[in-house]
């Protein structure tokens, strides 16, 4: 592996160590505590007060080890990758700014939620396809078609950027879990980056070096190093601040290596959880019956007896599975 992958990953790791240990006691000296719902399981309730934003550790370990590695940190690869993560976490970080001061659940409106995360995917499809050249086409899985969507590509892949870091969001609920399937699913994109020359697609030698690539390790880093304190019990949770930017960074890797639809692969976890909610919502409004325990889907097996520990380990290993296929997925793309 490149020295500059290692770089990437270990000063992310490294960062996100050591600010954790000054940061954590911080946030709970200000009392950013997390609020916790009172209708999900009766067990999550001694977690409230548990310092949250914490995803504040490990975006500045991504963007530490993205810049000290990166072959040109100004580049405009580096600049969208960043841009995105971070945009999306500052959506994040305002949500739970709202939270923490008004003591409640709930921190922007839905609409206002939505309107920032439509806003910033139709920023970061227009620089990726008229600055980068990333063009129009979407690659089919497992094949070598690339189907031209022409305008209909802004609104498929904003949809698709939305809905993936929403449903990132959703799946943090248990020490541990999010954290960890993006690290995962962050390995996954590390081997696609670099499988990817550039945007046009083409094979590549393995050990190419982009910063795409270089920006992958940084993510799989930070990950790791905040599952130090983010694993059960947790000693602090990550909250819209780091899922909603590490929904944006797995976005901003899909966007740029033209595997828009193998996301929906390599995220198939998250993606479950997401459907979880929506087929709850749907059936108990028109049926007035849950199909679930409670969702997202986690939940379900929570409240089926499963401990929380079992929970993340066996979703852990879905995600690590869906990664597996997605990277298989994507190279015949590569035509």
């Amino acid at each position: 592996m490149s020295d500059r992958f290692m770089t990437a990953a270990g000063v992310s790791l490294l960062v996100t160590l050591i600010l954790g240990l000054f940061l954590i006691p911080i946030l709970r000296i200000l009392k950013f505590g997390q609020n916790i719902r009172e209708d999900g399981p009766q067990g999550h309730l001694q977690k409230a007060g548990t310092p949250t934003m914490g995803g504040l550790i490990f975006l500045a370990g991504i963007v530490a080890g993205s810049l000290a590695a990166a072959e040109k940190p100004t580049s405009l690869e580096m600049v969208t990758l960043l841009g995105a993560t971070l945009g999306f976490a500052l959506l994040g970080f305002l949500d739970d700014f709202i939270k923490i001061f008004r003591h409640r659940n709930l921190g922007l409106r839905a609409y206002q939620k939505l309107l920032g995360q439509f806003g910033l995917a139709v920023i970061l499809c227009l620089v990726s396809v008229k600055l980068l050249g990333r063009g129009t086409d979407i690659a089919i899985p497992f094949t070598s078609i690339h189907w031209d969507a022409g305008w209909f590509y802004y609104l498929l892949a904003a949809i698709l950027i939305v809905g993936i870091t929403n449903a990132v969001n959703l799946t943090d609920g248990l020490d541990g879990l999010a954290s960890g399937c993006v690290f995962f699913s962050g390995l996954s994109y590390f081997l696609i980056a670099l499988l990817t020359v550039n945007f046009g697609g083409g094979v590549a030698v393995l050990a190419h070096e982009t910063d795409m690539a270089v920006f992958a390790a940084a993510l799989v880093g930070g990950c790791l190093g905040f599952l130090r304190f983010n694993v059960h019990p947790a000693r602090v949770f990550m909250g819209d601040t780091g899922s909603l930017g590490l929904g944006g960074a797995l976005a901003g890797l899909a966007i740029l290596t033209k595997s828009e639809a193998v996301l929906l692969i390599i995220g198939g976890l998250f993606i479950l959880e997401a459907l979880s909610v929506v087929i709850q919502v749907i059936s108990f409004k028109q049926r007035g019956k849950r199909v679930f325990r409670m969702s997202p889907l986690h939940h379900h097996f929570e409240l089926g007896g499963w401990s929380e520990w079992k929970v993340v380990l066996v979703f852990w290993m879905a995600s690590l599975i869906f990664g597996i296929l997605g990277v298989i997925a994507f190279i015949p793309t590569l035509g």
